[in-house]
């Protein structure tokens, strides 16, 4: 099938909004399609290279980062400190971990979010429900609500902002990386026996960037042809995953996403059957290529000892290279009494335990976690060393969309990951 960056208009979308300006969005395209890529194809190149190794069984993908940015609460604190609870967690990962520990934010691009309902009604009143500062505000009137897609331009000229910050803050942490393993061997409890590889250290922190191609007229106006690889490129990020909302198979986001030559996630939830999953693998990575598709389960705790072996098994019957990453955030997600939304670490945690089992029992390389989770000290989540209760969500729940662990949450997470992959990578050998 012919394929062109634009061929996605002529199916069937899902979760995009209804701009009500035609020349609006006509100019602003035109004004992305003109401006600076955010990612090179060197860099998006330098990723899937990597990933390949993920693919073969060396190494481990760790993504994370922000539910949503937002245009106002934006800042290069807030930038560095998720840059550098990044390094921390896999800092601790690499110390079990065969091979390297890629790192991948969510940044520099995570503005938009699905959503379950076109509208919301509050006293009577229905407006847009807010879909990400991409697209529209959280505030609740018209003019916040109605789509804007000058807003697209906002958004690139932030995430030019933030990739120049993580750039600098890579140079910078070169000289701080030694400091940063001791402080990962000591969180863990270890030893020199347990250090990390000099070679890790001896080199630029490096952090690539990813977010949903949700908003696909913005993936479309940033996507670039490439003489060198004969390949069309989404410069919007380094990688760019489908969501559980959005991987119809014969849709609009699917039909964008197999013709670029970036690494493609895909998010796999409980309702997704393995026949299903083997022809989006087709569709998405046809040449299964390693380094190509990340598979990203979103299962819940209780549905992933259910449905997570078919699709590993599927997987693996079928010959896929693509890599099996665990989200175990989004099918944890559960209402409080007060309305909010939460997550509790005790869920989480057994998600990821469950990954990492069923990927042994089915002979899968567990490759990867992807959380939502921030440098800054929120209150979202429950649960973690700090003993977050459902009474103290309201001292810094900051969030616009879902609940993101803290920096000490997502530091318990990377110690069990740590965990986890050591006494897999035992089991493994005593069976060998």
């Amino acid at each position: 099938m012919s394929w062109t960056p634009s061929s996605w208009r002529e199916r069937p979308a899902q979760q995009l909004p209804a701009y009500p300006d035609p020349h609006a969005l006509e100019t602003a395209e035109s004004c992305l399609e003109a401006s600076a890529q955010l990612a090179s194809v060197t860099e998006n190149r330098a990723l899937s290279a990597k990933l390949a190794e993920v693919a073969e069984g060396r190494g481990f993908l760790l993504q994370g980062g922000d539910c949503a940015e937002t245009f106002a609460e934006f800042g290069a604190d807030k930038v560095r400190r998720s840059f550098n609870l990044l390094l921390q967690m896999a800092a601790m990962i690499r110390t079990a971990a065969s091979g390297e520990v890629v790192k991948v934010a969510r940044m520099a691009g995570q503005f938009g979010k699905p959503r379950s309902a076109p509208t919301e009604t509050v006293n009577g009143v229905t407006l847009p429900t807010y879909r990400g500062d991409i697209v529209n505000g959280p505030d609740f009137d018209a003019k916040s609500r109605t789509p804007d897609p000058l807003r697209m331009l906002e958004a690139h000229r932030q995430s030019k902002v933030t990739i120049d910050l993580l750039k600098a803050y890579s140079a910078a942490a070169y000289a701080d990386l030694s400091e940063i393993h001791r402080a990962a061997r000591r969180r863990l409890g270890l030893g020199f026996e347990h250090a990390t590889p000099q070679g890790d250290i001896a080199q630029p922190a490096e952090l690539f960037t990813s977010h949903e191609a949700l908003l696909l007229n913005y993936e479309q106006a940033l996507t670039r042809w490439d003489e060198l690889t004969e390949s069309w490129w989404a410069t919007s990020a380094h990688m760019i995953w489908i969501g559980e909302r959005t991987r119809q198979l014969d849709g609009a986001h699917v039909e964008y996403a197999r013709g670029i030559a970036n690494t493609i996630g895909l998010k796999c939830g409980p309702t997704l059957e393995p026949d299903e999953l083997l022809r989006l693998i087709e569709r998405l990575d046809p040449e299964n290529r390693p380094g190509r598709l990340v598979l990203i389960g979103r299962f819940g705790a209780a549905n992933a000892p259910r449905r997570l072996p078919l699709l590993m098994r599927a997987t693996r019957a079928a010959g896929s290279k693509a890599i099996w990453s665990a989200d175990p955030m989004h099918g944890n997600t559960v209402g409080t009494a007060n309305g909010r939304k939460t997550r509790a670490l005790p869920d989480i945690v057994t998600e990821i335990v469950t990954f990492f089992q069923v990927a042994a029992a089915e002979g899968v390389h567990g490759g990867g976690i992807h959380l939502e989770m921030t440098g800054e000290e929120v209150t979202e989540c429950l649960g973690g060393r700090s003993g977050l209760r459902e009474e103290d969500l309201s001292r810094r729940y900051l969030t616009h969309c879902d609940p993101r662990l803290n920096a000490a949450q997502a530091l318990d997470v990377a110690s069990e990951i740590t965990r986890l992959i050591r006494h897999h990578g035992r089991s493994e050998a005593d069976a060998a």
